[in-house]
């Protein structure tokens, strides 16, 4: 059983996008531990604000198959692949991290490298797994939340339910 982090973001029709993938996610994982929903600036392309969360999920499957079932979620809620790399997203799911393995992996290369880059990745994996040390960096997530610099980019929690759970803010804060 392997431990993963998925980092997901929308912003067409974000709030449906995101929960269909809540819902898909739910359907293939017993549980999911799920970050506060925030939303951000578009980083990469002038474009509307993306709504971006951390899910991590328990799994047995390899890393090739559980890439092909995000990109099947993601193809059954509308996602182009035929556009620019940064542009609109109705949905994208990235495997952040698979356990502390380093390296690619089965055409997924770990642990990804936006967690240390993008605020919407960074803060919600210190929410969820603030004291788990980065496998590449050996710093835990919330010592990088910390030493972030904070005015690259701009984020903000957002109201957000599924299922009756308010998704909108965290105990856990880092």
């Amino acid at each position: 059983m392997s431990r993963v982090f998925l980092s997901l973001g929308s912003n067409i029709d974000r709030y449906r996008h995101i929960a269909a993938a809540l819902d898909a996610l739910s359907a293939q994982f017993a549980c999911l531990d799920i970050s506060t929903v925030y939303e951000s600036e578009a980083v990469g392309f002038a474009g509307r604000n993306f709504l971006n969360l951390v899910v991590g999920v328990d799994t047995e499957l390899s890393i090739a198959e559980l890439s092909a079932r995000l990109k099947q979620i993601e193809d059954d809620n509308g996602r182009n692949r035929s556009g620019p790399k940064f542009s609109p997203r109705t949905l994208d799911i990235d495997i952040l991290t698979v356990d502390d393995l380093v390296g690619d992996r089965e055409g997924v290369h770990l642990p990804r490298d936006e967690i240390t880059k993008n605020a919407f990745v960074l803060l919600p994996m210190a929410e969820l797994a603030p004291d788990t040390p980065h496998p590449a960096l050996g710093v835990t997530y919330a010592e990088l939340w910390r030493a972030y610099d904070k005015s690259q980019q701009k984020l903000w929690p957002v109201a957000f339910e599924w299922r009756g759970r308010d998704l909108s803010a965290t105990s856990a804060r880092p």
